[in-house]
């Protein structure tokens, strides 16, 4: 298995870190995901909703990180 972690991507001549674009690409998936949450009603179950949604964003950040 050849696991190539870069810790700097180049965009266009500019570099960036990789934890910015997972962290980016996070932020984009639960900006798509609280219209479908909301639809569903999972606020009525979230005890702590800020709390709830940084929870999530740890775990995407991290699972782009393993995927990516």
């Amino acid at each position: 298995m050849n696991l190539d972690l870069r810790p700097v991507l180049d965009i266009g001549g500019l570099l960036v870190s990789s934890f910015v674009v997972h962290a980016g690409l996070a932020i984009v998936t639960l900006l798509v995901l609280n219209p479908l949450l909301a639809k569903v009603g999972a606020r009525r179950v979230i005890w702590n909703v800020p709390l709830a949604e940084f929870g999530l964003l740890v775990c995407l950040i991290g699972l782009y990180t393993i995927i990516l």
